[in-house]
């Protein structure tokens, strides 16, 4: 769904037509001066867009940017210190944002994923917001980021003010997509991917993804990923039997620092300057429970680990570069996708690039 935005003139002053990611119209003064990011993440798409000072307009947001990747937070907070002060919604739902709280704040918007918009209307938050004269605008970074990343991107420059910068990312980021497409022609066969969402933070095995979000990553970096042959939607569970009988060509985790959800939790733990040693041995760890320590791919060392909140954040086509080096090395034996991330951080990013956003079983793989 495009995102649009025309102007209006109202009562002398300038105002703009937005239509968000669900489709919907909007009417606002822009650039937006005071918001509430709905979902935590969304403090990156800020930082890319507004890298002088990245949380100046935030007025409120979700913890899970604090709590779903605590090396990230930690990066921006040494650069932002006054971020700990920003009003927090406990929690990473819809749900979680308390109605009261959110109006008395004062926001223009409450940005939210397009995930959340069947709880915002469920729970009553969205007719809150409406009676209370505040708007939601739907984004997408999340369920079709391939898809839907580009006009949220636009829709979110417009909403700030910076669509030069928008466009310029967007630019960037087609240039490195179009570069693994190029490598990838003619198309060649696609090994079989069993991708385990934040393996070691529950109890449970395995948390995976179907045909959206991380799912939409391994399919452009020419895998097969195992849980879209399952799962209907986004997200869902592979019992280990299907893991074991399907035996996978490679096998994928995703982790991030979650010491404030799981403190003792056997999740391998990525992001900016993550020690990829202790990393190593929690993979190492993950890989003798029932699901994989049979399996032909855990022998051959052909496992890998990649930073989590890739899978909601516009930076993701960095995880499509390294996911199809791990696949087709062959294709890929000039492509450094640090390099790439560093040059990101340098053009687009208020904080410097540091490495930790993935690893492999085996440390030259």
């Amino acid at each position: 769904m495009a995102a649009s935005l025309s102007p209006l003139i109202s009562a002398g002053a300038m105002r703009s037509r937005l239509r968000d990611i669900a489709g919907r119209t909007l009417h606002m003064t822009l650039p937006a001066k005071r918001i509430v990011l709905g979902d935590g993440p969304l403090a990156y798409v800020m930082a890319l867009l507004e890298p002088d000072d990245p949380f100046a307009n935030v007025v409120g947001w979700a913890d899970n940017f604090r709590a779903a990747d605590l090396e990230g937070y930690r990066a921006y907070q040494r650069r932002f210190a006054y971020i700990d002060a920003i009003p927090t919604f406990k929690g990473s739902s819809v749900g979680a944002l308390d109605a009261e709280l959110a109006i008395s704040l004062r926001p223009d918007v409450i940005v939210l994923n397009l995930s959340s918009r069947s709880g915002a209307e469920s729970s009553g938050f969205a007719r809150h917001m409406e009676q209370a004269g505040i708007a939601i605008m739907y984004v997408d970074f999340r369920s079709h980021i391939l898809e839907n990343t580009e006009p949220s991107l636009r829709l979110m420059g417009q909403l700030l003010g910076q669509q030069q910068r928008a466009a310029d990312f967007i630019d960037f980021r087609r240039e490195h997509l179009q570069h693994i497409a190029n490598h990838l022609t003619p198309a060649p066969e696609r090994p079989s991917v069993m991708i385990e969402r934040a393996a070691g933070l529950y109890d449970d095995c395995c948390l995976s993804y179907g045909d959206g979000n991380f799912g939409e990553l391994i399919t452009a970096a020419a895998g097969d990923n195992l849980g879209q042959h399952w799962l209907h939607g986004p997200f869902g569970t592979l019992h280990p039997e299907q893991v074991i009988a399907a035996q996978p060509d490679v096998i994928l985790v995703t982790g991030a620092n979650w010491t404030l959800y799981s403190p003792a939790g056997s999740w391998v733990n990525l992001g900016p300057g993550a020690d990829l040693e202790h990393g190593r041995e929690q993979l190492r760890h993950l890989m003798q429970r029932p699901a994989y320590r049979t399996l032909n791919a855990v022998h051959a060392g052909r496992v890998h680990a990649i930073w989590h909140p890739f899978y909601d954040n516009p930076c993701h086509f960095i995880a499509v570069l390294q996911i199809a080096k791990w696949l087709h090395p062959q294709h890929f034996t000039d492509l450094d996708p640090d390099a790439v991330f560093a040059e990101l951080h340098r053009r687009f990013l208020p904080v410097p690039y540091q490495q930790g956003y993935w690893l492999s079983l085996e440390e030259h793989s």
